[in-house]
């Protein structure tokens, strides 16, 4: 199986060994291909690039959305699902395109959350083309020390 040079450089032994997010990660790879290959499945929606980072109190979702206005963008929640999409819109042009490489039109991208997340203090702030979006652990889920006494 081949790895990319990202995964190649992780250390090892560090990390928990999560099939899930492995498939995950296949599935995700398989879209894209897909996509750039014929399209995409939704008569032109596609999905933007979505880091996602768990923290001890957090999960902090950074989706690239350049040229994308506070105003073309929508996230819900639905159930445990977070569904984030909008719209890039083509930009007007005078002259003629040489070349065209950027993605434009609807865009939508769906993550499952965790149970144990505070689903009303969800917050989402779009700044410098990245939208990001910080999905609070709830009390019961947030990591902490135990003190080992003698």
């Amino acid at each position: 199986m081949s790895q990319s040079l990202t995964e190649r450089n992780k250390p090892q032994g560090t990390e928990l060994w999560e099939p899930f997010g492995e498939l995950e990660l296949l599935n995700e790879r398989m879209r894209r291909m897909l996509e750039q290959t014929i399209g995409g499945a939704d008569g032109g929606t596609w999905a933007p690039l979505v880091d996602i980072e768990e923290q001890d109190d957090a999960y902090v979702l950074e989706v690239e959305a350049p040229g994308v206005k506070r105003e073309d963008v929508n996230v819900e929640q639905i159930g445990n699902e977070l569904v984030i999409s909008g719209e890039i819109k083509e930009q007007e042009r005078k002259g003629i395109v040489r070349r065209k490489a950027r993605r434009v039109g609807q865009f939508a991208y769906r993550v499952m959350l965790p149970e144990r997340v505070d689903h009303e203090q969800i917050h989402a702030q779009l700044k410098d083309g990245v939208l990001t979006i910080r999905v609070p652990k709830s009390q019961r889920a947030q990591r902490r020390r135990v003190e080992v006494t003698s």
